[in-house]
């Protein structure tokens, strides 16, 4: 079994000797206990030690988590010569109650309602080798008053302008690359900010891969502020034009905006690919296209799905700011975004995200962090594991820590230690309870 603490060393510089103890004895307790993730929960698997009371110096304890994300994610997780992408997206869990920090209504996309509960938005890295992504960076989601009162973006753009309707008198077009923030991507572009100053140039960084609901021109210059292109998705129905090209060379007409994009009838001339799968034929088109709203040109990819049977057509928008990508690359990286959501989807079935019970600020920032950076601990584990036992998963790496804890109880009552052999067949017995994927090993349980 390796040894956390080992893996833990990197982490020294920025917390002392007495955290780094009872951060291995929590994370060893998460990795073999059964149940719900609470401060509770893990003082009854840590063992001699690892009380209550202990649970609770460590909670309340303020601790870099920033910083200890990067040093593990350089230590251990990073590979050299692969491609990396800067991903974001925020994950909200339900909580009931009044007192938790940072407690409000925020909108789940798990009940397509808005919920009493937290919200945190999660930076992470995602390798375009490994297709795997790593949470670097999360930071507690918490509404200002404008943002209490204009729950849509664009409101609250409105209402910091803070002017009469129609266009005043003598105004000129405005330079659409001057944007107005609003508190959310304010919030984010401090996060990138921040995380590059810990990278410092490490790994070179190019595209920010937002979803749908950053498809708008203020993303896109708040991406632009901080040297990287964003690639998102547009609306269905977003208006994308031409250019417009003058039939005359000479001519010095300041048209700007040639024929609207129609969806159902996309020039044959921005065709990349077409493909037929089950009858569903998939077409993607890429051109470079205007949209009134946003300040420069835009690099569109469209893919068309027909049902050749039904004749029904729908569409999907990609775009980037950077207008050399291929329509493969955009693609690509765009379905890589959905990498974050198995981050999140582990934090809460397996590390505690949805159970966690803090209330304080340091508490409730301890608990969503150390869930996150779990994430991280169990991939690294995960790697060395499946060396030995294929197409295992994180149920199978914590019935394998369990049964090492069964193991080594049983072993402390016994009178003497058995011989090699019958050790072997217990250990492989214990072990393999809960698991899903058979055990690998060279004595099979009796």
């Amino acid at each position: 079994m390796p040894d956390i603490l080992s893996l833990l060393q990197c982490l020294l510089p920025q917390i002392n000797a007495t955290t780094m103890r009872r951060m291995n004895q929590i994370i060893l307790a998460m990795l073999a206990m059964s149940g719900r993730v609470t401060m509770l929960g893990i003082s009854r698997w840590a063992g001699v030690g690892g009380s209550y009371r202990t649970m609770l110096r460590f909670f309340h304890t303020v601790i870099p988590w920033a910083t200890l994300f990067w040093l593990f994610f350089r230590k251990h997780l990073f590979r050299a010569n692969e491609i990396y992408l800067l991903a974001g997206d925020e994950v909200v869990i339900s909580k009931s109650g009044k007192q938790t920090y940072g407690l409000d209504r925020f909108f789940s996309s798990l009940v397509s309602k808005p919920i009493s509960g937290l919200s945190f938005f999660t930076l992470s890295l995602v390798s375009v080798e490994q297709r795997r992504s790593f949470p670097i960076q999360i930071e507690q989601v918490i509404k200002s008053d404008i943002e209490k009162s204009s729950p849509s973006p664009t409101k609250e753009i409105k209402s910091q302008e803070k002017r009469g309707r129609g266009r005043p008198k003598g105004s000129k077009n405005k330079n659409k690359t001057q944007v107005i923030l609003t508190s959310e991507l304010l919030r984010i572009q401090m996060m990138i900010k921040s995380l590059f100053n810990l990278l410092a140039k490490f790994i070179p960084l190019t595209y920010l891969v937002l979803d749908g609901h950053f498809g708008n021109n203020n993303a896109l210059q708040m991406a632009r502020q901080v040297n990287l292109h964003i690639i998102s998705k547009l609306r269905y129905d977003s208006a994308l034009y031409i250019p417009y090209q003058s039939p005359d060379p000479n001519s010095r007409s300041r048209r700007k905006y040639g024929d609207k994009i129609d969806y159902s009838y996309i020039p044959n001339k921005y065709l990349c690919k077409s493909t037929i799968d089950e009858n569903i034929q998939t077409d993607v088109y890429q051109a470079i296209l205007l949209h009134k709203e946003f300040a420069q040109a835009l690099n569109v990819v469209i893919l068309v799905k027909t049902n050749l049977q039904t004749n029904v057509r729908s569409h999907v928008i990609l775009f980037s700011s950077d207008l050399k990508l291929s329509s493969e690359k955009i693609i690509d990286y765009y379905k890589l975004r959905f990498q974050i959501e198995f981050n999140f989807r582990d934090a809460k079935q397996f590390w505690g995200l949805e159970d966690f019970m803090n209330l304080s600020q340091t508490a409730v920032t301890n608990a969503v962090n150390l869930a996150f950076f779990m994430v991280n601990l169990s991939h690294h584990l995960l790697s060395d594991f499946r060396q030995h036992n294929p197409d295992s998963g994180i149920i199978d790496l914590k019935a394998y820590y369990r049964g090492f804890r069964y193991v080594r109880e049983i072993l402390k009552m016994l009178p003497e230690m058995p011989e090699p052999i019958l050790l072997t067949q217990i250990f492989a017995k214990l072990t393999s309870l809960g698991r899903i994927h058979p055990v690998s090993t060279g004595v099979e349980p009796s």
